[in-house]
């Protein structure tokens, strides 16, 4: 590689790898370019052989110099998935499998023929679309900021970066003064999007404002919420644009060194961090007298170990000099007192992610996305019962409802919306009322949840909203570092409490005491793990305390769902007597009556079951193996 040494060098590069970019996208006559998803959902759905195979092919069929066949990063509609997409003609191919190679090569190369059956059906429409743009999933979002180049450059390629415009924001920056960058992220209205929401440009300004030899930037990749991969998805699919963002943070406030918190469990979106690394030291973009000035900067990567809290900015700190993930007292606060005692400025992986759209198009343009508190856009891991499972970015201000029922496609097999979990364990579940909420920081807080970093989980009818609080104590109480003891004892009891309720032992009483201990840790812990804890039990217990009344009066989970108080029954009207469930009951529980069913020949030998509910273990296989719907929940 040759170094690029100053601006010119820098734009000169981008000029020559722009040209070639565009011509990937829209290539000259005759040729043509594939790329294949290469998000975690689709390589743990065999895209990498995919793509091997259609590089194979190329190849066989003697087209190197009339086709191309790269990876990219993840295209978010992780429900259909592995996706293939042809250039220049954009056609978009889903849930592609390694069979399905030759199809595309030879019908869609070398023919020039499109492959109908691989093209996404509409639901609504029953129609089959071509283009990316064309589908419901895309029309509302926006994901050209934070998501930028995901789906369209190679990850693992920092020319194609470079094409699509990496380093030009820094550019920018390194010629405007430290303050005048703090400014422009101030007056872009950016907020944090690792979940509190505080303004990236006070906390950079705090540290700006101190004095010390030594400065550090930390970046948070530290993603542990149930059913969130924002973060792990913007690193695999641009992890350019990230570290770009961390080097304009460090430039306003004079840090040299940089550090990437990351799970060790995202090993792809690790190595093609450390790829990107390696790639920006040797063009000379990382290292002394970057572009020429005197802003030198290095980074470093440290893998995390899994533990939730470390996504608490101050046990995060711990982490990474060596000691165990426990949050620290504060003040001081790390952007005064951090990392091995430095001012240090954490922010997450998304926060970083915009932060050169900001530079590069001026905060005027950003804050012209979203709300008036709430600028720009935001990434949503949107998983659950919802029909488009996937990940998405849409301007601030949308509501929950064109996210779950327009962007999501709505609730799967005709069920009814219940609830979405905004936040994660830290959030609280909203419910119809709440539809037409504009998604912000302040709206969401408002309404009883919080933005957290992204997770949204919907629900429906069949969820027990007791359960879904108990699964979400149940993770904090494992995730707890039990350094205070509102947490490390309150969750404990909580906990208590919920699996008491949901055995069907629970009292009245137990609903007030609940309710009074989760505002006592909740005023209490000693950081926002602990703080935030309580947000599912009192969401739920605000929004559905008649389910919580129908499991201590009733002793009856109206859902279904706990299995202590719920039972199989065979109703003798659809019973048809094939006994495929007591030939599949590991029980021995279900035994043929002398009952005739309803409307049958006394004379024929078929005759109902039953299910004895004293040795039933209640595993459903009974209801899954009947094909007549004679076996149901009660």
């Amino acid at each position: 590689m040759v170094k690029i040494k100053t601006s010119e060098e820098l734009i000169k590069s981008h000029k020559k790898f722009a040209s070639e970019l565009d011509m990937k996208f829209h290539c000259e006559e005759g040729k043509r370019a594939i790329v294949v998803c290469g998000g975690t959902g689709c390589l743990s759905s065999n895209s990498h052989d995919l793509l091997l195979r259609l590089q194979e092919l190329i190849k066989e069929n003697g087209l190197e110099d009339r086709v191309t066949a790269n990876i990219v990063g993840c295209f978010g509609f992780c429900s259909q998935g592995p996706f293939v997409k042809i250039f220049p003609e954009e056609t978009l191919y889903t849930k592609v499998k390694v069979e399905d190679a030759e199809e595309i090569i030879q019908k869609d190369i070398i023919g020039g023929e499109v492959v109908e059956r691989l093209l996404f059906i509409d639901p609504q429409s029953k129609q089959r679309v071509a283009k990316q743009h064309e589908i419901n999933f895309y029309k509302l979002q926006k994901r050209d900021i934070a998501l930028k180049g995901n789906a369209e450059i190679n990850p693992e390629d920092i020319n194609e970066a470079i094409g699509q415009g990496a380093f030009l924001a820094l550019n920018k920056a390194l010629h405007m003064s430290r303050q005048e960058v703090i400014t422009e992220v101030l007056n872009s209205g950016l907020r944090g999007r690792g979940g509190a929401g505080f303004p990236t440009g006070r906390k950079w300004q705090f540290a700006y404002d101190v004095q010390s030899d030594e400065k550090y930037v930390v970046c948070n990749g530290d993603e542990g919420d149930p059913g969130a991969f924002m973060d792990r998805s913007i690193i695999e699919g641009n992890p350019i644009n990230v570290i770009e963002g961390m080097m304009i943070e460090a430039y306003a406030i004079g840090a040299k060194n940089g550090y990437f918190y990351i799970r060790a469990e995202y090993p792809i979106a690790v190595n093609r961090l450390k790829n990107a690394i390696k790639q920006c030291e040797e063009l000379g973009l990382l290292g002394d007298n970057i572009l020429g000035t005197d802003f030198s900067f290095r980074c470093h990567i440290r893998l995390g170990a899994g533990a939730f809290v470390c996504g608490e900015e101050t046990a995060l700190l711990n982490s990474i000099e060596g000691q165990r993930g426990m949050p620290r007292p504060r003040p001081p606060f790390p952007a005064v007192k951090g990392l091995w005692g430095k001012p240090s400025v954490i922010n997450n992986v998304e926060t970083l992610a915009n932060v050169p759209f900001i530079l590069l198009h001026g905060a005027k343009e950003y804050a012209a996305i979203g709300t008036e508190r709430s600028k720009g856009t935001k990434v949503f891991a949107l998983g659950g019962k919802v029909n488009n499972v996937g990940l998405v970015e849409v301007p601030m201000g949308i509501t929950l409802r064109q996210l779950i029922f327009d962007i999501g496609g709505g609730i799967p097999n005709g069920k009814k919306f219940k609830a979405i979990q905004t936040g994660g364990p830290s959030g609280g579940c909203l419910t119809e009322k709440d539809l037409d909420t504009p998604i912000d920081y302040d709206n969401l807080v408002a309404a009883g949840s919080m933005m957290g970093s992204g997770g949204a989980i919907v629900m429906d009818e069949d969820n027990c909203m007791v359960d879904v609080a108990k699964f979400y104590m149940t993770f904090i109480c494992d995730e707890s570092c039990g350094k205070c003891s509102p947490c490390r004892i309150g969750t404990k009891r909580c906990l208590e409490i919920l699996t008491k309720i949901t055995d069907g032992k629970g009292t009245m009483e137990d609903l007030e005491e609940l309710k009074n201990l989760a505002n006592v840790i909740k005023s209490n812990s000693l950081c926002g793990l602990g703080q935030t804890a309580p947000n599912p039990i009192l969401s739920t217990m605000n929004a559905f305390y008649d389910e919580y009344v129908a499991h201590i009066v009733d002793k009856k989970c109206p859902a279904h769902v706990c299995k202590t108080l719920m039972q199989y029954k065979i109703i003798e009207e659809k019973c048809v007597g094939c006994g495929m469930c007591a030939r599949n009951c590991p029980a021995n529980t279900i035994v043929k009556t002398d009952i005739v069913p309803v409307g049958k020949n006394p004379s024929l030998p078929l005759r109902v079951h039953r299910i004895d509910p004293s040795n039933c273990v209640k595993c459903g296989l009974c209801q899954s193996n009947c094909r007549f719907g004679a076996v149901i929940k009660d």
